[in-house]
């Protein structure tokens, strides 16, 4: 990587996810995938992994849509704050100050080159487990408790864009995320890009959706410790009823093994081993996926299944 590194945000904390069956989302993020409620208001439920530090990582609220509501970043210091508060208004995409909700305090509210609604702030509420959940351990969060898969933190997410070459130059300058992989298409075009702001390889990725939408949701990932888990995962799921679209296999792109379903309201999730590798080199320079390097499919041979490039939520009509 070329330039001074900057390392003003500290990591990816929350996605607010918009259902339409919130009741049935609510189970399913629950008691099927293994979340915590840790709140709740008029319109949204406050979800958390067991080990997960902050109030909440997942904001799950009624609409009459699905897709994402918007996406949360916690900077490393109110000046750092600042700084990416002026950074971002330079770019021209601010839309301004918020109150914050039930997990966190006053936020900077701004718009990808796509559409999507992100957030950053620095001031945050952190986790406090009741008495019959607490962990022996005083390092942890919150106990393990085994309920459904048991997810342990959010991971990353993946977002749809109509342009990811756009995104590609608007995400270093805005939060100052460095390119960690990337696929190039044939046509000139950038199928995907995948971006980190810490040591971790990536905590989110843009692909092209090929619908040519603007604005959409691809999926959210929260880690569980090893492959084993997510084959459990699998397991429970399907004794659920939910749709599990491809996996459990492991990616080409970044090595993670992983499985993708759909909750309830169609948006997709994934449970993923994520963690195992990280990006330590300070000149780390982005690696190069050409299209034909894609075409062999996922890193056993696993075709990419079709709908990973046109399903993402809201729903469009072809």
């Amino acid at each position: 990587m070329s330039g001074e590194p900057c390392y003003d945000v500290a990591h990816l904390a929350h996605v607010e996810l918009l259902t339409n069956k919130f009741e049935e989302s609510l189970d399913f993020f629950v008691n099927v995938y293994g979340l915590t409620e840790s709140g709740r208001d008029e319109t949204s439920a406050y979800l958390r992994g067991f080990d997960d530090y902050e109030f909440h990582s997942l904001k799950l609220t009624r609409s009459e849509t699905t897709g994402v509501g918007h996406i949360g970043y916690r900077c490393t210091s109110e000046a750092a704050l600042d700084r990416r508060v002026k950074a971002i208004e330079e770019l021209g995409c601010g839309i301004g100050w918020v109150e914050g909700d039930m997990g966190h305090g006053r936020a900077y509210r701004f718009t990808d080159p796509d559409g999507h609604i992100f957030e950053v702030y620095y001031e945050t509420r952190k986790y406090v487990a009741p008495e019959g959940e607490k962990a022996a351990l005083k390092n942890i969060a919150q106990r393990y408790h085994g309920r459904g898969a048991a997810v342990r933190r959010i991971d990353h997410l993946n977002l749809l864009a109509s342009d990811v070459s756009k995104i590609r130059e608007w995400m270093p300058k805005a939060l100052g995320s460095r390119v960690t992989e990337y696929i190039q298409l044939d046509n000139g075009r950038l199928g995907g890009c995948w971006f980190t702001v810490n040591n971790k390889t990536y905590d989110i990725a843009y692909t092209e959706d090929h619908t040519g939408t603007k604005g959409r949701f691809h999926h959210v990932t929260y880690a569980v410790d090893q492959r084993e888990d997510v084959l459990r995962a699998a397991d429970i799921f399907l004794e659920n009823g939910v749709f599990i679209e491809t996996g459990p296999h492991k990616h080409a792109v970044q090595g993670t093994f992983f499985l993708y379903v759909w909750e309830p309201a169609g948006n997709r999730v994934e449970v993923a081993n994520a963690g195992a590798r990280l990006i330590l080199q300070p000149d780390w320079e982005p690696v190069c996926w050409t299209q034909t390097d894609r075409m062999k499919g996922q890193a056993w041979g696993l075709k990419t299944i079709e709908s990973f490039h046109t399903h993402g939520t809201p729903p469009v009509d072809h």
